[in-house]
């Protein structure tokens, strides 16, 4: 039986954690604050400790290092309701075994908290070194789980492939590995392949010597060499052209690049990092890149989610690109309701660059006030979803004209439809209250009571 140590200071998240580990065989204490967290490890040091960030008084990163001084190296599972890119970054450079954002599936922290006390038996394998950084904005699940990724592969060396639909950042994600590598203080050079002309391609990358072609007057020193130390990033390694990837492979490989002409190599050692919108690694063969070459690079994906998955991320990024554009000299004040109802409705098929570009447009139109609908680009039938409650009520209309064809309702079709709605109601916002009925009544709406009466099929338990 392991011990386990809660830090935080929401009941609700105690409650609900609590209940589930000591319905897994833990042994669970409970402090709401990084003082009381001090005491209680200097008394008992618990095997694994749960962290909440945002706590009275010293905030949960900063206490991480005393609690690994007083505690030893146990392993410390860091969860917020605030995650973003930065904080991941810290958590990890702290030490922390994981980092969980809120609301997370109780099922989901079990995973994290068996795999933590697994790995720190005897014989268990050492948990990962993780670090990562601030570029980003993005409260989703989506995203928290991008921040975790970028904090776990910046302070390696390894080959970097992001993938993701044109317009999710896969530059910025790179920015953001170079930035918290060994390698910050050197360059970051970025390749556009498409924008090299083909016939200069290899030249440009490996260099070439006088004479080598017609118009080489000169030696020149390509772009892989001159990135000695550097970080290096391809974006849309698609359009590496095959002659080249032969090449490219040797240089990945042997650290040596051999200029265009050149009877000698030149030592050159630089990590990689490439982006794709597209499948590099086509089983039936059909893939851009030769297979070697795309292993060697895709040692580690990061895949970016389209816009159109974290909606919960449109209202915050909507209002950053808002506030740049009032830096750049917009009057526009905000947004209405309608116009972030709006933009939360659409598909994105541009993914974030589009939504920037939107808010952009529709700053100049607002000319001082709040940007509505009406100052919005037009969007197409195509990149607007349908609101969430017209599948609801055609769902509820189906049910409806069952009911009424099967003539086995006996007058009592409102009840029977209560019976079939209700529980999936209750149980979802229990799920997200992590089982805290209370919580769970005032986000439906109703009392404390009469939620555990219903909960108890009409029968009440007592308090």
């Amino acid at each position: 039986m392991s011990h386990v140590l809660i830090v935080d200071d929401e009941e609700s998240i105690c409650w609900g954690l609590e209940r589930m580990l000591k319905e897994t065989g833990h042994e669970v204490s409970v402090t709401a604050s990084a003082e009381e967290a001090f005491d209680a490890v200097t008394r008992r040091a618990p095997d694994l400790v749960v962290l909440d960030v945002r706590l009275p008084g010293m905030d949960g990163l900063s206490a991480m290092r005393e609690i690994t001084h007083r505690a030893g190296e146990i392993p410390i599972v860091v969860i917020t309701a605030f995650g973003s890119l930065d904080v991941a970054v810290a958590a990890m450079r702290n030490g922390a075994f994981d980092y969980l954002a809120k609301p997370f599936d109780l099922e989901q922290v079990a995973t994290v908290i068996d795999r933590a006390l697994k790995q720190r038996q005897p014989g268990g394998a050492a948990p990962d070194s993780l670090v990562a950084d601030q570029e980003f904005l993005g409260q989703s699940l989506a995203m928290q789980e991008v921040f975790k990724r970028i904090a776990l592969v910046a302070p390696s060396d390894a080959s970097v492939l992001i993938t993701g639909e044109s317009g999710t950042g896969k530059e910025l994600v790179a920015r953001a590995i170079h930035r918290h590598s060994a390698r910050v203080g050197q360059p970051f050079v970025p390749i556009h392949l498409a924008s090299l002309s083909p016939a200069l391609v290899e030249s440009e990358l490996f260099g070439h010597v006088r004479g080598a072609f017609t118009g080489a007057d000169d030696s020149r020193r390509g772009l892989l060499e001159l990135a000695d130390g550097a970080t290096v990033f391809f974006d849309e390694a698609n359009d590496i052209p095959p002659a080249v990837q032969v090449k490219l492979l040797r240089v990945l490989e042997q650290h040596e690049v051999t200029p265009v002409g050149a009877a000698d190599s030149r030592r050159t050692a630089f990590r990689v990092i490439a982006a794709t919108s597209r499948n590099l690694a086509d089983e039936r063969g059909e893939a851009p890149l030769r297979h070697d070459l795309y292993f060697r690079l895709a040692a580690f994906e990061i895949k970016l989610p389209p816009l159109r998955d974290r909606v919960d991320d449109i209202p915050l990024l909507a209002e950053h690109f808002l506030r740049r554009a009032q830096r750049a000299g917009s009057l526009a004040v905000g947004f209405t309701s309608a116009a972030m109802n709006e933009l939360c409705r659409r598909d994105w098929p541009g993914n974030v660059r589009q939504l920037q570009h939107a808010v952009e447009h529709g700053a100049l139109l607002a000319r001082g006030g709040q940007i509505g609908i009406e100052h919005l680009p037009v969007a197409s039938e195509a990149t607007v979803s349908p609101a969430p409650q017209n599948d609801l009520a055609a769902a509820v209309r189906d049910w409806t004209h069952s009911q009424l064809s099967d003539r086995a309702h006996d007058g009592r079709l409102y009840q029977a439809f209560l019976s079939q709605a209700e529980p999936s109601l209750f149980e979802a916002v229990l799920r997200n209250t992590l089982g805290n009925r209370a919580a769970a009544a005032d986000v439906l709406g109703i009392h404390r009571a009469t939620l555990r009466k219903k909960l108890n099929g009409g029968a009440d338990d007592g308090p």
